[in-house]
């Protein structure tokens, strides 16, 4: 009887071997669709002088915004009139018109030859988060270029993106391209602040004129590096969703005292317990079969290590096991759950709510102070034409990344446009290492010159691919 149970267990250890092993072959590497870009092709754009000369000089307009319509008005103009005299070849070409939104914002139309195609919206947004000189290696306002990089606040964040899709479509022009779909560049002027001056004035113009859009691209994820072990390769995040936010103001009222005489519990003393219970108490994981972190992974596993691919292609069994680890980092920590911060001692505390029973105390008083919701989740299957540009730009100009769908865990002018279409992806091409990731809204923010190259020719591939019949569309998650 022991030797049967044995056979027993020894045949199911065996199956399940041959299971994980089946499944882990299973998975293929992904084919690139199209030859990749070359420096020596006739229409790959150069970051030359002119090109980074023009760059840099954006980037010492001190477009600050600090708060709710409380940003630079005169540097903003100041951008403005820039674009418009550097740009002026395409301002002032036959298919393109634009509109100045709310004074600052700028929303430009390509006109496409076929009205039959819907329009796309690439958008970007001219404001800057505040920087001060301490701690840079170069001021953050002088866009010098040193040792291969551009430096300086808003050169990933985000006016990269306002002045390579400006090259790109100038370019295009220039060759004579005439597109058969219509398109929107949509340059937002306080996207730092929340956008209700910018892109909501954007969105609104648009609404008013009853355009409804394929897809939309906008800032967010990035082409990353050496963050997951076992994985050699850069992988391209194209955001298809947002997180949304919730900041929340713990108080506590206590009848006052002398410092001499402390009752046994200070209001400070609550409070730091409730806070304590809260970052002990974090949300449960979410690793949903069918989401976009789940097909991000079953998208890197091909190219990672055979351990981690192993993991991957078993999630079923191995998934507690993973999302321990994913929760150890906070980069893909945050990919799984809802995240709690604290950000304020004074007056009051601010933190991202999760569950109300992690404080567990009636003195202590919650006030939701301001929030936004999650966005839906965007389509990325091969029937999802707007993923599918994007996806293709990509592999043209970055060969050796891997695509896959990413969650966008800071907030977005998308949230304005939600209406204009399903189709909504965040990314922009900022090839990053972990070192790196710090330096939005942080210190020495720079991009390096090779970069900033790549990030033009992208966005020149989007608007080329976008001359395309879509498919029809069929989303892969619906909320």
């Amino acid at each position: 009887m022991a030797v049967r149970f044995v056979y027993l267990i020894a045949a199911s250890l065996l199956t399940l071997c041959v299971v994980i092993i089946t499944r882990t072959i299973q998975f293929s590497f992904p084919k690139t669709v199209h030859k990749p870009c070359q420096a020596s092709d006739d229409d790959f754009i150069h970051a030359d002088d002119n090109v980074l000369g023009r760059f840099s000089q954006a980037i010492r307009f001190r477009t600050i915004a600090r708060g709710d319509g409380d940003y630079d008005r005169q540097e903003l103009l100041k951008l403005q009139n820039f674009l418009l005299k550097e740009f002026s070849f395409t301002f002032s070409h036959p298919l393109v018109s634009y509109d100045i939104i709310a004074n600052y914002s700028i929303l430009l139309h390509v006109k496409g030859s076929d009205a039959a195609l819907r329009p796309y919206l690439i958008a970007s947004h001219l404001d800057v988060v505040p920087a001060s000189n301490e701690s840079w290696e170069v001021p953050p306002f002088e866009g010098r270029i040193k040792d291969g990089y551009i430096w300086g606040r808003g050169t990933l964040d985000v006016k990269n993106g306002v002045m390579a899709s400006l090259e790109a479509l100038q370019f295009l022009l220039k060759r004579g391209h005439k597109p058969k779909r219509s398109f929107y560049l949509a340059y937002g002027h306080d996207e730092e602040v929340g956008g209700n001056d910018g892109a909501k004035q954007i969105a609104a113009t648009l609404r008013s004129k009853k355009v409804q859009l394929e897809f939309l691209v906008d800032e967010g994820t990035i082409i990353v590096r050496d963050t997951f072990p076992g994985v050699k390769s850069p992988y391209a995040l194209v955001g298809v969703a947002e997180k949304g936010y919730m900041i929340v103001e713990l108080s506590v009222t206590t009848l006052g005292g002398h410092s001499s005489m402390p009752p046994r519990e200070t209001s400070i003393g609550i409070l730091a317990q409730a806070i304590a219970r809260l970052e002990s108490c974090p949300m449960p994981a979410i690793l949903d079969s069918g989401g976009p972190i789940q097909g991000l992974f079953e998208e890197v596993a091909p190219k990672a290590a055979l351990p981690l691919r192993l993991i991957i292609a078993n999630l079923w069994l191995f998934k507690f096991f993973f999302t321990r680890v994913l929760s150890s980092k906070p980069s893909t920590n945050a990919m799984i759950r809802t995240t709690t911060a604290v950000t304020g001692f004074n007056a009051g505390i601010k933190v991202v709510e999760h569950d109300r029973y992690c404080i567990n105390d009636k003195r202590v008083n919650i006030r939701l102070a301001r929030h936004t919701l999650p966005s839906p989740v965007s389509p990325w299957d091969k029937s999802a034409f707007g993923y599918q540009v994007v996806s293709e730009s990509i592999r043209q100009v970055f060969p050796e990344a891997t695509v896959a769908p990413g969650l966008m865990i800071a907030g977005t002018d998308t949230t304005h446009y939600l209406d204009l279409t399903k189709s909504v992806y965040r990314f922009l091409p900022s090839l990053l290492g972990p070192e790196d990731l710090k330096r939005f809204h942080g210190f020495n923010e720079r991009i390096s010159v090779k970069n900033y190259e790549q990030t033009i020719n992208y966005f020149y591939h989007l608007m080329v691919n976008a001359d395309k019949t879509p498919q029809e569309q069929r989303p892969k998650v619906e909320l």
